[in-house]
């Protein structure tokens, strides 16, 4: 997570917050975009905890600030010391009563390896019930009562044998399931990239699972790159967030990849160049809920690697009124690439999905990634970002209206004895 100092004068997000109830991670990325340190408010909490240590509440809210603070080691181990204690966590409604509980299934580890709901529900009339599996023991503790169950986790590599373990458990849910653990699976990596080959308007380089051995002969020229040519695009397997992934032209640089980004396994795709005209690349992430398309940001970047905080999107006024445009416009963008969103939707099933994607010169949806653990908000400043709350406002309501249509479709068939 990234702290983008100076943007805001109020430092006053962690005074608001109660550390003896579970706050998820909706607190922490909106004090991170108001550029508020967590230091304070870390050292604050530990002191809770060394008051409380029989308070799992509390290790799990620091083991989140711990991540802000990028000291993920100690974040998972003290995480491990709050999910020994208690696998169930409670996100209340803000809006009480609370309309429905949905159970969420989620997974130890970092943040990004579980659907960060909470940044989208966190003033609603929804409550969350974060329930925390693993392999070992999917259902330790206790069931909740709940209205609706969500697969919370995302289809990383390390997580494709619990979801399909869940695959017979969920079918047989007595609630509907949404993101069901079998369509979770599609949009892993590699699945997705061969899943939507030769989909009409949509376009994505197939990844290529590849040993260090194999990439070794590569640079020794003893053998060719499996599948494609330079320019490629590599990351170690099962990495997200850009993580360890770099844009290769030649030997040489592979050699020195590989000396720096040292793992067994990699991933390997071919390099497409989405730049338009003038040089930049554009970046769209876009939700994807009950097969309909929603706009979530727009980023904009002289690099081929396009991180929202990174390219200069808080600093420049220019870019933001692009984005702006690409909000008011988006209902054109959506039927440009119908074809592709449709394709998407079909293909995975899923009710809700994350893609990040742009656009090739030949006016194909480009889709980099697709993720449900996407992070979604709508924490800008209003004063900065005018264009945006209209239009997030739109990706929360229909993110809550799929959720109260599924509760309600299922106690119509209940109360009708289906």
């Amino acid at each position: 997570m990234h702290t983008l100092s100076g943007l805001h004068p109020d430092q006053a997000i962690a005074a608001t917050l109660d550390p003896t109830e579970f706050l998820g991670m909706a607190p922490f990325l909106r004090m991170s975009i108001a550029g508020e340190e967590f230091t304070q408010f870390a050292q604050d909490l530990i002191v809770q905890v060394q008051q409380h240590p029989d308070n799992a509440i509390l290790w799990m809210n620091l083991a989140t600030v711990m991540q802000c603070l990028e000291d993920t080691e100690t974040a998972l181990e003290i995480q491990r010391q709050a999910l020994s204690m208690q696998r169930v966590y409670t996100y209340p409604a803000k809006q009480q009563p609370a309309k429905l509980r949905l159970l969420m299934l989620m997974v130890p580890g970092e943040l990004s390896v579980n659907v960060p709901l909470d940044c989208l529900l966190e003033n609603s009339d929804i409550e969350l019930i974060y329930y925390f599996i693993t392999s070992q023991t999917p259902f330790e503790a206790p069931i909740p009562e709940h209205d609706l169950l969500m697969t919370g986790i995302s289809a990383t590599t390390e997580n494709q044998a619990l979801l399909h373990e869940l695959e017979k458990i969920t079918s047989q849910w007595p609630v509907p399931v949404i993101n069901s653990p079998e369509h979770v699976q599609k949009s892993e990596r590699l699945a997705a990239s061969a899943l939507l080959q030769n989909k009409p308007g949509l376009t994505i380089a197939q990844a290529h699972p590849v040993t260090r051995e194999a990439l070794s002969l590569v640079v020794s020229e003893q053998a060719n790159l499996p599948g494609c040519d330079f320019p490629v695009i590599l990351r170690p397997a099962g990495s997200h967030g850009g993580h360890g992934l770099e844009k290769i032209t030649h030997r040489d640089e592979l050699a020195s990849y590989l000396e720096r980004v040292q793992v067994n396994s990699y991933f390997l795709s071919r390099f497409i160049d989405y730049s338009n005209e003038d040089g930049q690349f554009r970046k769209y992430r876009l939700s994807l809920i009950d097969g309909v398309a929603y706009g979530c940001h727009m980023a904009i970047s002289s690099n081929w690697m396009v991180h929202y905080v990174n390219a200069s999107m808080y600093q420049d006024p220019q870019k933001r009124a692009e984005e702006a445009r690409f909000f008011n416009e988006f209902a054109q963008f959506s039927a440009r690439h119908q074809q592709a969103l449709q394709a998407i939707y079909e293909t995975t099933q899923l009710d809700y999905l994350g893609i990040d994607c742009g656009e090739t010169p030949e006016g194909d949806l480009l889709v980099f990634e697709i993720d449900p653990a996407m992070v979604v908000h709508a924490m800008d400043s209003e004063e900065m970002f005018p264009h945006k709350q209209i239009h997030m406002n739109k990706v929360k309501n229909a993110c809550r209206d799929l959720l109260l249509s599924r509760a309600f479709t299922h106690q119509n068939q209940a109360d009708d004895g289906l």
